[in-house]
């Protein structure tokens, strides 16, 4: 056996090792034969470097220092999921499922893993990249640090793919977190908080060697691609595990919603005794046909929901209510509360959510409340103890009057909010608006932060957005002794802003709800200011996932002068209100053109021809309408689909018949 031959038997016998004792929990080798096989590797790559690999077992001791993450784009969004609370929300979910196909639904139930979203791309069966969840559209590739973790195969063995992604979640089992706490003790150093946040924290350490010290562990369960092994998302996890990935072995496959339901009930009990931490169940549709047919909303897909499992409950004094204007004029009251430690972290404030919220809980300042976190992230009062209540205590009378600018709130019909409508003089609303403006998913300037904004107001240097775009260094010199540095990062980086793309222009623009997803699909889709200011609301609702709310909305916006007069303004200053995402056109045939894309297909994915509409000028829309011209319909179109086509006397297409409108 020559050196090279000797080299690549030991990369496979450790690889084999590791996926032993890390995947299968089952140590095929004592740890002096594995370190002496290791260290036998280390030497002969060191004295023969030609023949160096990335992917080598002893790469994953890290040993790179970086500056910085590089933010990279998703091919495929990686969304979160819906979540439910109850039993009732599941068969609502099941019910609204079936409205949409009429074929049998399998489901297939997951443990929720409370840990770091993980997205991993192979090419001919190596690991080439790790990005995090990000926005959704962007994560931060973090291959380094994920190359450290021993359940990860750097290399597969079998027949996978030549190309695909796989996801699942990064964290950090329970013994090894105590074993953490346990040394920081002996150290007189203040015990971590949760598994979660080490795992986070472990992910975007910059030095990989020390990332590589920490206990990280990886379940995958999500296969991505366009070469799947199988139409079913189980059996292609099946066909995963046989890759070499850790696919857990508590996932299970349903015929129906009961099913499902049991799947629930029997882990409210059992998660107790898992050795890592679950805050939840994930159920999705089986069929990944079925999947593509069903889509997605803007946040997150209709096919896959989350059932969160009751948060932990704490109870403490409420010392006094406080409320809280937003951007928006939204008005939350706020629960003061003697510190308590809650789910890993401690808790201080907490939402009492609306004015109904306290009538309906009769919470009053003095009581001993119970707070949990919602969704395991925001505190919130639940309940009250009675029997603890100060005998002399008095209701408590919601606020009628701004806490800030003293104006008369208002709450429309049907919204749960009081609002301050005050928007042009009420400070939190514009050091709110300006908060969200120079956010880094927004315009990104980061020289500036809430306590100058605040600053620039009061010393009435800034009243709009685009006042911030005549600041001049001679402007800030006389708030800050010896501040000419900070003075000059601050118009550099406003003007730096001036490069940011159309969309996210949009977003920072505040309309309510257009999130960033939205704000994209709407640049995407309109591609310049001027015609998303002009388009009505059935042009609106006409774009992929946008929907009445969100249509309204934006309406109401473009309708006030004011806004007008800041998007002009904002123009004058150079800002970016033109799409510059430039599509690959093939032709102009489906010029002016809206199509739905519904069923499965035989020649073409529905992420193939929805392209090929785009690239030939046409529009893609999810839902059907009196505005689309037609349906391209293939197998398995969901019945409601169907019959409200019909109704409305919209077309129905064939892939054939599509194929031969752009040929």
């Amino acid at each position: 056996m020559n050196v090279q031959e000797r080299i690549d038997f030991l990369r496979k016998e450790i690889s084999g090792h590791n996926h032993s004792y890390y995947v299968l929990d089952n140590p095929s080798v004592s740890d002096f034969e594995f370190d002496s096989l290791l260290k036998e590797l280390q030497n002969l790559e060191n004295l023969h470097p030609e023949y160096f690999d990335r992917n080598s077992p002893t790469q994953r001791v890290g040993g790179s220092v970086i500056d910085g993450f590089v933010s990279v784009p998703h091919k495929y969004r990686m969304l979160s999921l819906g979540n439910t609370y109850s039993e009732e929300d599941l068969i609502d979910f099941d019910t609204r499922l079936k409205k949409i196909t009429d074929q049998p639904i399998k489901y297939v139930c997951e443990l929720k893993y409370d840990g770091v979203s993980i997205s991993l791309s192979y090419k001919h069966g190596e690991l080439i990249q790790a990005l995090t969840r990000g926005d959704g559209t962007k994560g931060d590739d973090v291959t380094l640090n994920v190359k450290t973790i021993k359940s990860i195969p750097l290399k597969l063995k079998g027949n996978y793919p030549k190309e695909f992604e796989i996801r699942g979640e990064i964290f950090i089992p329970i013994s090894d977190f105590n074993k953490m706490n346990e040394n920081r003790a002996k150290e007189n150093l203040e015990p971590y908080a949760n598994p979660r946040n080490i795992a986070s924290g472990s992910l975007k350490l910059l030095d990989s060697t020390e990332a590589g010290k920490r206990p990280l562990d990886c379940f995958l369960y999500y296969l991505l691609g366009e070469n799947n092994p199988t139409t079913s998302h189980y059996n292609n996890l099946k066909e995963a595990r046989k890759w070499g990935f850790k696919i857990p072995t508590e996932i299970e496959q349903f015929n129906d919603i009961n099913g499902v339901l049991s799947f629930v009930k029997k882990w409210e009990e059992k998660r107790k005794h898992l050795p890592f931490e679950i805050d939840g169940i994930v159920i999705k549709v089986d069929d990944v046909n079925m999947q593509e047919e069903m889509g997605f909303t803007a946040k997150s897909p209709r096919w896959a929901i989350s059932y969160k499992f009751k948060a932990e409950q704490v109870s403490t004094r409420l010392n006094k209510i406080t409320y809280q204007v937003g951007r928006t004029g939204a008005i939350t009251p706020v629960a003061n509360l003697e510190p308590v430690q809650l789910a890993g972290t401690r808790v201080k404030r907490a939402s009492l959510h609306n004015a109904d919220q306290i009538a309906k809980l009769d919470i009053r300042e003095g009581d001993l409340v119970y707070v949990e976190k919602g969704g395991e992230i925001i505190p919130k009062v639940v309940g009250v103890e009675l029997k603890e209540r100060d005998l002399f205590s008095s209701p408590t009378m919601y606020i009628n009057f701004c806490p800030s600018c003293n104006t008369e709130l208002i709450r429309k019909e049907g919204d749960s909010k009081h609002y301050c409508i005050n928007s042009d003089l009420c400070l939190p609303q514009i050091i709110g608006r300006f908060e969200h403006f120079i956010g880094r998913k927004a315009m990104n300037i980061d020289s500036l932060g809430s306590e100058t904004v605040e600053l620039l107001i009061k010393k009435q240097l800034i009243s709009t957005i685009s006042d911030l775009y005549l600041l001049k260094i001679e402007d800030l010199l006389p708030l800050k002794k010896d501040g000419r540095k900070w003075a000059e990062n601050i118009i550099i980086g406003i003007d730096k802003s001036r490069n940011i793309s159309f969309e996210r222009v949009l977003f920072a623009l505040g309309i309510r709800y257009v999130g960033e997803t939205v704000a994209k699909k709407l640049a995407n889709h309109f591609t310049t200011i001027h015609n998303l200011m002009n388009a009505t609301f059935d042009q609106l609702i006409d774009v992929d996932e946008i929907g009445d709310k969100i249509a309204e909305s934006v309406v109401s916006y473009f309708s006030e002068q004011k806004n007008t007069i800041l998007i002009e303004n904002l123009k004058f200053h150079n800002l970016c209100f033109i799409s510059e995402e430039k599509e690959e056109y093939l032709s102009d045939k489906l010029e002016g053109i809206s199509i739905v894309v519904s069923g499965v297909f035989d020649n073409y994915s529905r992420k193939e021809l929805k392209d090929l509409i785009e690239k030939h000028g046409g529009k893609n829309v999810s839902s059907i309408s009196k505005n689309t011209t037609f349906v391209l319909a293939g197998d398995n179109m969901g019945p409601s689909k169907k019959q409200k086509a019909e109704d409305l006397g919209v077309s129905i297409v064939s892939e054939e018949e599509f194929i031969n409108k752009i040929s």
